[in-house]
């Protein structure tokens, strides 16, 4: 495809029939570009099904969420009144103030101390919420 088309002395090469391989150069060069094209074409109809899915799918889940505990009362059961600097409490965004409604499984209806959420915490050690 990149061979030179002229000989050492400036003309056309007598071997080949350069018009043709001119033309055929053009063409591959036109159908490359056509594929280019579609395969982006692909790839962002691809990004937009998989995001669409992934919505339906949290959609869903947070509807199969709601079903499950329908009778659920959100009290808040606790009062964050520190938040360690860099603490994974911290990088979730929990502020002092911020009122507990559900900590892992424990809410205001099975909540009876703070060693539920210590055995939750100890449970969680090392184990990464973020995506």
């Amino acid at each position: 495809m990149d061979e030179s088309l002229i000989d050492a002395e400036q003309y056309p090469r007598a071997d080949i029939d350069v018009y043709l391989v001119r033309n055929t150069r053009h063409k591959v060069k036109c159908l490359q570009n056509d594929y280019k094209d579609i395969m982006k074409d692909i790839e962002i109809r691809l990004h937009e099904l998989h995001a669409a899915e992934r919505e339906r799918k949290a959609h869903s889940d947070s509807r199969n969420v709601a079903e499950q505990k329908p009778n659920k009362s959100l009290l808040p059961f606790a009062t964050i009144d520190l938040v360690s600097p860099e603490s994974p409490a911290k990088h979730a965004g929990l502020e002092v103030g911020d009122k507990l409604l559900e900590f892992g499984s424990v809410d205001s209806e099975n909540f009876r101390a703070l060693q539920d959420i210590a055995a939750i915490v100890q449970h969680s050690v090392g184990v990464s919420s973020c995506c």
